[in-house]
């Protein structure tokens, strides 16, 4: 759920985030900066459980008490998941649209952008070949740091949708006092994390090849 949650607030966030940043203080600018602020501003489970309602109520859709293993049926598992995961990306999506915003304006004055442009290319060879790559290494920092937000934030979503994941056996094994299994959950939690801060590293290479590892 956590990694369908970061791939969808990764497609609102960074695409809205661009826009805002092209539109500086237009009325494009200014929706997209009240959307990520009430993005952040609504309370996780006030999040979920206003989601369920509106699937409820509007759609007759409620979530299913069955779990489907993606082993089992990963078509399934997958329309059971995509619900969750966006309500948990939405905080997400916030977070990575202002840092898109905030990075590609600061791009956008940099003196290799005016030299593009004085040199003949068009607007958005110098956006989609110079400007976005330069922008996106502070994004995928902030994503790679929302995954680890997106681990403890699945707790309360898993509740709200019902759904047997981490989350809920952490939970579960705090109630009932078993130590073991929560150090254990932790243990993997933390290897998690300290993988996908790896994977952010290597991706910056590919963004920019200045950054070498040796």
């Amino acid at each position: 759920m956590a990694a369908i949650a970061i791939v969808i607030a990764t497609l609102i966030g960074v695409p809205t985030g661009i826009i805002a940043a092209l539109n500086h203080n237009s009325w494009l600018d200014n929706v997209a900066r009240v959307v990520a602020l009430l993005g952040l501003s609504f309370p996780l489970p006030w999040q979920g459980t206003l989601f369920v309602l509106i699937l409820s109520l509007f759609f007759g859709w409620a979530p299913s008490m069955h779990w489907v293993s993606p082993f089992e049926d990963l078509g399934a598992n997958l329309r059971m998941m995509i619900s969750p995961g966006f309500c948990l990306g939405t905080v997400s999506a916030a977070v990575i649209m202002r840092m898109t915003r905030s990075s590609m304006l600061d791009v956008r004055g940099q003196d290799y952008i005016r030299t593009g442009r004085a040199k003949g290319l068009t607007h958005w060879v110098v956006i989609a070949r110079h400007a976005m790559k330069n922008a996106l290494i502070p994004v995928v920092t902030v994503a790679g740091l929302q995954v680890g937000w997106l681990l403890g934030g699945s707790v309360v979503v898993e509740e709200f949708f019902t759904l047997p994941g981490v989350g809920r056996f952490v939970l579960v094994a705090i109630f009932q006092r078993a130590s073991p299994t929560v150090r254990g959950a932790v243990l993997v939690i933390a290897v998690l994390v300290m993988t996908l801060n790896i994977v952010v590293d290597v991706i910056y290479g590919f963004l920019d090849p200045r950054i070498r590892y040796d």
